[in-house]
C-alpha cells in the first residue's frame, strides 16, 4: 500500500515539474514576442500610452497566433507523412488539400490581423509593422534595384514594388527568419526574370554598381 502511495506521489510530482517547466517555456516565449513586438511599436512614435499598449498586444498575438498555427500545422503533416508513409500519390494528394485548407486559415488570421491594426494605427504606421515583421526587407531590397539600376523608369519602379510587397504579405505569415527570406529570395527571382525581360543584363548592372560603390567610398 506504502509503495503505490508513493508511486502515485511520484507521478504527481513528475506532472506538476512537466506543468512547471511547460509553463516557464511558454513565459520565456511570450517575453521574446512581446520584446520583440515593443521594438516594432517603439519606431512608430505613438503619444498615446495607451494606443500603444494596444498596438503592442495586438502585434504579440499576432506572433502567438502565427507560431501556434504553424506548429498545429507540422503536426498535422507529420501524421499524414505517417499514415501515408510509402504511398507517394496518396501523401502528395492529401498534403496538398491540407496546405491548401491551412493557408485559408492563415489569410484568415492575415486579414484579421491588419484590421486589428488598423483601427488602432494610421496607413503608415501600418506599413512600418509590416516592414518590422519583415526585417525592413522591402525597403532595402526596393533601395537595391534603383541603386543598381539608377535609369529604371516608373513603370519598372512600381513593378518591383509591386512584386516586394505581395512577398511581404507573405513573409509576415511565415514562422521564422528563414522562411521570411525565402519567400522574398522567390519575389527577387520574379523581379530579376522581369527586368531581364525589360531589357537589361542584369550581372553587368550589378557589376557597374560595385564599381560605384567602390568609387564612393574612395572618396571617403
Amino acid at each position: 500500500m506504502k509503495t503505490k502511495i508513493n508511486v502515485c506521489l511520484a507521478i504527481a510530482l513528475l506532472c506538476m515539474f512537466k506543468m512547471t517547466f511547460a509553463q516557464s517555456d511558454r513565459e520565456k516565449y511570450l517575453q521574446v514576442i512581446t520584446e520583440r513586438s515593443d521594438k516594432i511599436i517603439a519606431q512608430l512614435a505613438i503619444a498615446d500610452s495607451a494606443t500603444y499598449k494596444k498596438a503592442r498586444a495586438v502585434v504579440v498575438q499576432q506572433y502567438d497566433n502565427l507560431n501556434t498555427h504553424h506548429e498545429q500545422r507540422e503536426v498535422k503533416i507529420k501524421a499524414l507523412k505517417d499514415k501515408y508513409a510509402g504511398q507517394k500519390e496518396a501523401l502528395d494528394s492529401k498534403r496538398s488539400k491540407l496546405e491548401a485548407k491551412e493557408d485559408a486559415v492563415l489569410q484568415k488570421l492575415h486579414k484579421q490581423y491588419i484590421g486589428r491594426l488598423s483601427s488602432l494605427l494610421s496607413p503608415q504606421q501600418v506599413e512600418k509593422v509590416k516592414d518590422g515583421m519583415t526585417y525592413g526587407v522591402l525597403p532595402l531590397t526596393y533601395g537595391a534595384y534603383q541603386d543598381m539600376i539608377p535609369n529604371l523608369n516608373g513603370a519598372q519602379k512600381e513593378k518591383i514594388l509591386t512584386y516586394l510587397t505581395e512577398a511581404r504579405e507573405l513573409a509576415m505569415d511565415q514562422p521564422g527568419s528563414r522562411e521570411k527570406h525565402q519567400v522574398f529570395g522567390k519575389y527577387k527571382g520574379r523581379i530579376n526574370n522581369y527586368l531581364s525581360s525589360e531589357g537589361y543584363d542584369l550581372k553587368e548592372e550589378g557589376k557597374k554598381w560595385e564599381e560605384r560603390k567602390a568609387q564612393k567610398q574612395a572618396k571617403k
